[in-house]
């Protein structure tokens, strides 16, 4: 006697070996044996044999018509066995019962399953809706295959094309547009990238990477909205005005002057700094219009030749630390003894500070170097009109500020326990368009790029002096501030890092702790109000101090374990990550036309780390640039290398790459790996949401039919 049973869900028939009353033991074709329940048991017959069963029904099934046996099915629960005999006539065979059964099974749209064997018909308004989305499910699927059909032909379906980055990057992986996708790179085997390119769905790489960014973090556009256009901004004319002369330091393109500083009383043996930093936080109060834009965007979003700020122009005019004009300020003062440097007191102030000029760097650093800072001292008394052309701020107070910042700086480093790293260099990217306006020498904000200008790159080496000058200000500020606000119990929001151990990062909290990457007791954001919120968050709570003093608790907007603070925390850190992978993604497109359009096909690279199969991650000794090279295998990380250039991609924004010699096999200059690991964030080849792999298992094998071996 053989055995037609159920096993999760599966039919499967073997010879019955033994029986007892709740089960018996079944022996399948492939020789496995299996306990199968009473409640399973479906169908004993003699004849055909199991296999022979199985491959007859699922024949049988097949042809069965769905609607007539609906109609031949009473309204009352019944057998499969009885509708077989109603369906086929007479006394169905062993192989028309079971292929009824199947049938029945695998049509749960025109009935229900009611138990062992046993089913009901669906009423017939059930019926008609499962049909019809049936009969949607085939058009849907017909329509994939059309415009599957068309990519693979090289032809974009204007549906294909409107969900673009929907498709690559945040996809409904059961819409239509993405599975066409799908099928056809699977079809074609091509990459999707390589696949839309070709169908021409990708016109322009420039516009493919600006358009990805604006979908992904700016869907309705950059336009600030025109309630905040219209915002008025408070006045600060009751503020009183600073007596001193202030001079703010940043590139050429800085719009958002947020600090300036100024030195009074050089020579007197006791000297008071001010770190005079951009007060928007007056101007715009917590929930107001222009707080809801600017903790909507959280940064200003920065790339070549472009950037998405984070306050309206007109507020940025309004607060920036620009030359010839008295701008409102949150004011440090830090008194320091002239010849140790040592800081005696501190003061925070609100006032009106007069910026008496903007020094751009970039301009100037070939000019304020170390050497000419820290010449003999008969020479720091030139009068000022004997000063180098373009630079307005005396000698004497530069080479102060300098002494200072190398100061601040050892302090810093023995408390890190060793010096900082700035072995390498940053970069500055300018586009030269077709007209040949250069983004670099004009202060006005430049035309959006179209991705065909020529691209300039330059080196500038960290720790320059007034690179140095301006860093070391700020992270006093940000130091003494972030102690200040801990102790007078007014929350903010703080940067921290328990040691330099490795895999230890930066944590954003709302506790004072220390920092050790930059060897402070605690470090509070708050010198960039008019391009971070976190910043401006931290400077509403300063004036609540500079106000209140002691009971500044109670007035700052806001309060200790606030829910809002770790809300914003965990908004901004989104946003400033996705913001540098932004911006590293840019520079590397950027990176890839400077390759082309200067006909580079060789650099000198270090290695970074070994990949797999041998390959290993490189950067570039003079350009901005890391990339996967092979033939490296057996070289140390650190080593220097010859590295030949290959194709060059500018969807994916990859460029490959073959070892032709390895120039040094010495590590000695490799930095710490968690160095690497931090530049190299956000700065290689793009990822896609697209899974070649989706829907690659479907079926259509009928539900319910498995091989008895």
């Amino acid at each position: 006697m053989n055995l037609l049973f159920d096993e999760a869900g599966k039919f499967l028939a073997g010879r019955i070996l033994s029986e007892a009353e709740a089960s018996a033991q079944v022996e399948l074709d492939s020789g496995k044996r299996v306990k199968v329940k009473a409640a399973n048991q479906l169908l004993r017959f003699d004849k055909p044999a199991p296999a022979d069963l199985l491959a007859q029904a699922g024949e049988m099934a097949a042809q069965v018509e769905l609607p007539l046996a609906w109609e031949f099915a009473p309204e009352d629960e019944f057998g499969f066995a009885a509708l077989a005999a109603d369906y086929f006539g007479g006394a169905p065979g062993a192989a028309e019962q079971a292929a009824m059964l199947m049938a029945l099974h695998g049509a749960p749209h025109y009935f229900r399953r009611a138990g062992k064997g046993r089913f009901r018909k669906a009423a017939a308004d059930i019926v008609a809706q499962a049909l019809a989305a049936i009969e949607k499910k085939k058009q849907i699927a017909a329509q994939v295959s059309a415009w599957a059909a068309e990519l693979a032909a090289g032809r974009c379906p204007a549906e294909i094309e409107a969900q673009l980055y929907k498709i690559l990057f945040k996809p409904d992986k059961n819409a239509p547009e993405y599975k066409a996708v799908v099928e056809a790179a699977r079809a074609t085997q091509l990459a999707p990238l390589e696949l839309l390119k070709n169908a021409g769905a990708i016109a322009s790489a420039y516009q493919f990477h600006w358009q990805r960014f604006l979908f992904e973090h700016f869907p309705k556009g950059t336009q600030f909205p025109p309630q905040a256009l219209a915002a008025a901004l408070a006045p600060a004319n009751d503020l009183p005005l600073a007596g001193v002369q202030a001079y703010s330091i940043d590139d050429s393109q800085t719009t958002e002057i947020d600090d300036a500083l100024s030195v009074e009383g050089l020579g007197s043996g006791q000297v008071t700094l001010g770190i005079h930093i951009a007060a928007p936080a007056l101007a715009i109060a917590p929930g107001d219009v222009l707080d809801g834009v600017a903790h909507t965007r959280l940064s200003t979003v920065y790339m070549p030749g472009n950037k998405i700020t984070m306050l309206p122009d007109s507020v940025v005019a309004a607060c920036t630390l620009d030359a010839g004009q008295a701008s409102p300020a949150v004011s440090l003062y830090v008194t320091l003894d002239e010849a140790t440097l040592e800081i005696k007191r501190h003061e925070t102030r609100l006032e009106r500070v007069a910026v008496a000029a903007n020094l751009r760097h970039d301009r100037l650093d070939g000019l304020i170097t170390e050497e000419w800072l820290t010449a003999p001292a008969q020479t720091q008394d030139e009068p000022q009109d004997e000063q180098p052309p373009g630079l307005p701020m005396p000698r004497q107070t530069l080479a102060f500020l300098y002494r200072l910042a190398l100061h601040l700086k050892a302090q810093r480093e023995a408390v890190r326990g060793k010096p900082e790293n700035f072995s390498r260099p940053d970069y500055s990217f300018a586009l030269e368009s077709a007209q040949g306006t250069d983004s670099a020498d004009s202060e006005a904000a430049p035309a959006l790029p179209t991705g065909s200008e020529r691209v300039r790159i330059t080196q500038r080496q960290r720790g320059a002096p007034l690179d140095l000058i301006v860093a070391e200000a700020m992270i006093l500020a940000n130091s003494t501030w972030g102690q200040w606000l801990a102790s007078l119990g007014v929350p903010a929001i703080y940067r921290s890092q328990a040691s330099l151990a490795p895999g230890i990062k930066v944590r954003m909290g709302v506790k004072a702790l220390p920092h050790a990457g930059i060897g402070v007791p605690s470090y509070a954001w708050s010198t960039s109000p008019l391009r971070r919120y976190v910043d401006l968050v931290n400077q509403w709570q300063l004036i609540a101090c500079a106000r209140h003093g002691a009971t500044a608790a109670l007035a700052a907007p806001f309060k200790p374990k606030d829910a809002q603070l770790f809300a914003i925390i965990s908004a901004f850190d989104a946003a400033y990550t996705a913001y540098a992978q932004n911006q590293a993604a840019m520079e590397r497109f950027w990176t890839l036309q400077y390759l082309r359009q200067n006909a580079i096909t060789h650099l000198t690279a270090s290695a970074l780390r070994e990949q797999a199969g041998g390959a290993w991650l490189v950067r570039a000794e003079e350009l901005p640039l890391t990339l996967t090279v092979m033939g490296a295998s057996g070289m140390a990380r650190g080593s220097l290398v010859r590295v030949k250039l290959g194709h060059i991609d500018d969807i994916a924004l990859d460029v490959s790459g073959s070892v032709t010699e390895v120039l040094s096999a010495s590590p000695a200059s490799a930095p710490p790996e968690a160095e690497d690991e931090a530049e190299e964030a956000g700065a290689g080849p793009i990822a896609i949401a697209v899974d070649l792999a989706d829907g690659a298992g479907d079926s259509e094998q009928a539900p319910g039919v498995a091989a008895a071996g």
